[in-house]
């Protein structure tokens, strides 16, 4: 075999690549078309003959050889990559979709009591957060620091109104224009999640008037109820900023199926 067949089976590849991405990408299984070939042959061996029209020919041994060994399993593994890659990606859009769904009711009812009078909520709101405080042990909930209420501040005025918006977009799927307040969104959260599971960890909690951690498996319990708010954006973050579907840079973007109607 030629020396140089690994070179020109990624030559190949790549042009059919295009091909199949300029074309929509049709079945995996479609020989390439003979003009394709041409283009390739002319490019990669200018040496060989031409035919009478001036185009080298791709009926050779070597070219059907190579044909046969690269190009159709090539073309599979990348007709499977890509459906892999939109099945992954509306997965994680579903999970954003739920993440910010559920974060509204959770902001409205629960996190605002840190903030707004007590005489706002019902009574059984307010023991619900009793509960929760007593059986996770988190007292930043019932008094909380005044770094704490900031971050509740921003979830209040900055947050809490890109929760539909981001909710809607994800659940159609493909919303280019959801990137950058996604990166925003993450960004920041990410960052106020750190102080929070820190002070967790570290911080001497005293046992009145609300007792909070005191042994590390206490600690963890509650690490484990925060630390969703930290895995969730990390994971928006490099969807956005990773993903061939919301990268506008990416010259090999797919869309899902919703996407390809007009956003």
């Amino acid at each position: 075999m030629s020396k140089s067949f690994f070179p020109l089976a990624v030559s190949l590849t790549n042009k059919f690549t295009e091909f199949r991405r300029l074309q929509g990408a049709p079945k995996a299984s479609r020989p390439i078309p003979s003009h394709v070939w041409d283009e390739w042959c002319v490019q990669e061996r200018p040496h060989l003959p031409l035919r009478a029209n001036g185009i080298h020919p791709g009926n050779t041994r070597f070219y059907d050889t190579l044909l046969l060994l690269t190009l159709v399993p090539v073309s599979y593994l990348s007709f499977a990559l890509d459906h892999l890659e939109i099945m992954a990606i509306r997965v994680l859009e579903i999970l954003f979709f739920f993440y910010f769904a559920s974060h509204i009711p959770i902001t409205l009812f629960i996190d605002l009591q840190a903030l707004l009078p007590g005489h706002v909520y019902p009574q059984p709101l307010k023991d619900v957060m009793k509960w929760y405080a007593s059986e996770f042990k988190d007292p930043m909930v019932l008094d909380p620091p005044q770094w704490f209420k900031s971050f509740i501040f921003c979830e209040a005025f900055f947050q809490t109104p890109f929760f539909p918006v981001a909710a809607y977009a994800f659940l159609k799927g493909g919303c280019k224009w959801i990137r950058t307040p996604a990166i925003l969104y993450a960004t920041h959260v990410a960052t106020t999640l750190v102080p929070i599971l820190a002070h967790i960890l570290f911080h001497q909690f005293p046992m009145t008037p609300h007792t909070g951690p005191q042994t590390m498996q206490e600690r963890w319990l509650l690490v484990s109820i925060y630390f969703p708010y930290l895995l969730v954006p990390v994971l928006l973050l490099l969807t956005m900023l990773l993903s061939s579907t919301y990268n506008p840079t990416s010259k090999s973007g797919h869309k899902p199926a919703k996407s390809k109607k007009k956003n």
